[in-house]
């Protein structure tokens, strides 16, 4: 059978005006080109209820009952990587029978969806004590002192591949239309290695770096790009540089050279990515250049140009300033890991102790 359409609002408040005007329901049904028996069913609403507007409605009863949905929310909580089909089973050994898209609404309902696993640094226990060295040593810096770094980093650039993944909007068979393709080759068609910097006064520059980059190499790319970056960005006396600790930045001569050159070095703990606000700068810049899919290298390389050349001073500003909030989540992550182990610790040695 098919669904009747619903009433609007504005109809039912009619028809109970036309009955209060002392019309039969056979008349109001006429009037208003309706059976009589809904006419019948709105003012019988209407007498019961004194509104018109549509009631609560039970709805089917859930499949899972409440042990059911404690036990699945209780499991995912303790193994977030628990699947649907596990779950699926766990219920069907409970006595419960239900479908992967049952238990996915389950627990949207509780809060809990199904998202990708964010990809993380590897971190030992030496990463996890530089890093919260390095946070609470400059967690009360001000923000003037975050202002007069120049951040540098490098990243690679594919032509094809992950950068360029997205969602389209299109209708059934038309999956291959060119609007809605993503052009890929063998290999991902090849990619490019970027070098920048920026500070909270705008972005430096950026170079691509056509060879297997080395030690020598590096300190080439300094030498070349660092103080004209630092000069067009009107640093003040004693700004600080920023690199990581890639082999490359950290060798001995590459030290030798910097302290050469009178250049201040932030000290960075190892693994920390994400205390780096260029990897914000670097995610936008590979969204702005996917959507214009260029389709060979060159062209890659030019437009990364020119969409870094387009970040406003205003995002490179709001990145620095907004820094504290990295160092704080940094000794809020390490803390519970901290008091982890401790517990763990603790727990392992009562069981030895009750042994």
């Amino acid at each position: 059978m098919a669904k009747t359409k619903e009433l609007s609002k504005d109809t039912r408040n009619k028809m109970v005006d036309l009955h209060q005007a002392g019309k039969t329901e056979s008349a109001i049904g006429k009037q208003l080109g309706l059976k009589k028996s809904t006419v019948g069913a709105n003012i019988r609403k209407w007498k019961t209820y004194k509104t018109t507007d549509n009631l609560p409605r039970s709805g089917a009863p859930r499949k899972i009952s409440p042990r059911g949905v404690k036990m699945i929310t209780t499991t995912v909580s303790k193994n977030p990587r628990t699947t649907q089909g596990d779950l699926v089973n766990d219920l069907q050994r409970a006595g419960t029978k239900v479908t992967k898209p049952t238990i996915s609404n389950t627990l949207r309902r509780q809060g809990l969806k199904s998202c990708s696993a964010r990809r993380v640094p590897l971190l030992k226990p030496v990463h996890v004590q530089a890093r919260l060295k390095f946070a609470r040593e400059h967690l009360d810096d001000p923000e003037e002192d975050w202002e007069n770094v120049i951040w540098s980093d490098e990243t690679k650039m594919e032509l094809f591949g992950k950068n360029s993944t997205r969602r389209v909007w299109r209708t059934k068979n038309a999956e291959l239309h060119p609007k809605n393709t993503i052009p890929t080759v063998k290999h991902g068609g090849g990619n490019i290695m970027l070098w920048g910097c920026f500070s909270a006064k705008g972005p430096g520059r950026l170079i691509r770096v056509k060879e297997r980059m080395n030690g020598a190499m590096y300190r080439e790319i300094l030498s070349e790009n660092l103080l004209p970056s630092a000069r067009a960005l009107k640093m003040k006396r004693g700004w600080v540089f920023q690199h990581d600790n890639d082999p490359k930045h950290t060798a001995r001569a590459t030290k030798e050279w910097l302290r050469q050159k009178h250049f201040k070095v932030l000290e960075w703990p190892s693994q920390s990515p994400d205390l780096n606000p260029i990897e914000n700068l670097w995610r936008e810049l590979k969204v702005c250049v996917a959507q214009q899919q260029p389709q060979n290298i060159t062209a890659l390389e030019e437009i990364c140009m020119e969409e870094w050349a387009k970040i406003p001073a205003t995002v490179c500003g709001n990145l620095v300033k907004t820094y504290r909030k990295h160092l704080t989540s940094v000794i809020a992550k390490g803390y519970i890991k901290v008091l982890r182990n401790l517990l763990l610790t603790e727990y392992l040695f009562s069981t030895i102790i009750c042994k």
